[in-house]
């Protein structure tokens, strides 16, 4: 997925734009796979109705090493909600979404994300407005979302491993998974980043990733697309969840998966 529009600040409108957007990821064992897709099933609707909630996805996750229909980690699940205010955010714990994910869950963590940067939209919503961008310091997360053309998956799919590589190897990157709405078609991408430079260098200087670039629009790969670039403001709970590789935090990448 294309990383380099998040990578770029937004416009002088900042309307609309959420003070907040949790991103809470959950750690399950193999055998709670059925109550997990249960849950897939039923929360969607749940979550978008809680209090607060201006737009939320439930979604599921890859391993983040191909980004590819063959990465599904059925272990790992996720939620992202843009929230009308902080105290409504705080309540998500209590609601009864989260406390059917906390009982099926053997580890969690939640990011808290302030937008930078959004371009393109996501069920045809601009959920995080127009970000007015600014300059930060400390970790940046990048999201990237994108409903495919049936008829250019194959290709699309086909380009991808080299940047997955690339990816994989980048200085300054501390998490990276793939995440989707549905097995195949609907996909993306989150990626943490030490510092917003770290992202810039990978987005417009790496190769493959650059090669990548080029090709989206004679392609045609996407139907719908969003690119979003966010502060990290905080991340509470086990960042293992994550896959995180920072340094001092040994063997963080280690998440236990049974």
């Amino acid at each position: 997925m294309e990383l380099s529009s998040v990578a770029r600040g937004g416009t002088d409108d900042g309307a609309d734009v959420p003070e907040l957007v949790t991103l809470h990821v959950w750690r399950t064992s193999r055998v709670a796979l059925p109550r997990a897709l249960a849950r897939m099933a039923v929360d969607p609707g749940r979550l978008r109705a809680l209090p607060g909630v201006r737009f939320g996805k439930l979604l599921g996750t890859g391993t983040g090493t191909g980004f590819g229909p063959g990465d599904a980690d059925l272990t790992r699940w996720a939620a992202l909600t843009v929230w009308d205010s902080p105290a409504d955010a705080a309540g998500f714990d209590d609601s009864p979404v989260g406390r059917a994910w906390a009982r099926i869950a053997r580890a969690s963590v939640r990011v808290d994300l302030r937008p930078l940067s959004s371009r393109g939209e996501w069920s045809g919503r601009r959920p995080f407005g127009e970000p007015p961008g600014g300059r930060v310091a400390g970790p940046v997360l990048a999201l990237t979302r994108a409903r495919l053309r049936p008829r250019r998956a194959a290709t699309f799919w086909r380009a991808i491993p080299p940047v997955a590589a690339a990816l994989h190897a980048a200085p300054g990157l501390l998490a990276r998974f793939g995440v989707g709405e549905a097995p195949l078609g609907w996909q993306g991408t989150v990626s943490v980043w030490r510092e917003p430079a770290d992202l810039v260098a990978f987005a417009y200087r790496h190769p493959e990733h650059r090669a990548a670039i080029m090709r989206t629009p004679t392609e045609g790969w996407y139907a719908e697309e969003l690119f979003a670039r966010f502060e990290v403001r905080d991340v509470v709970g086990d960042r293992a969840v994550l896959g995180w590789v920072a340094d001092g935090d040994p063997g963080a990448a280690e998440g236990a998966r049974a």
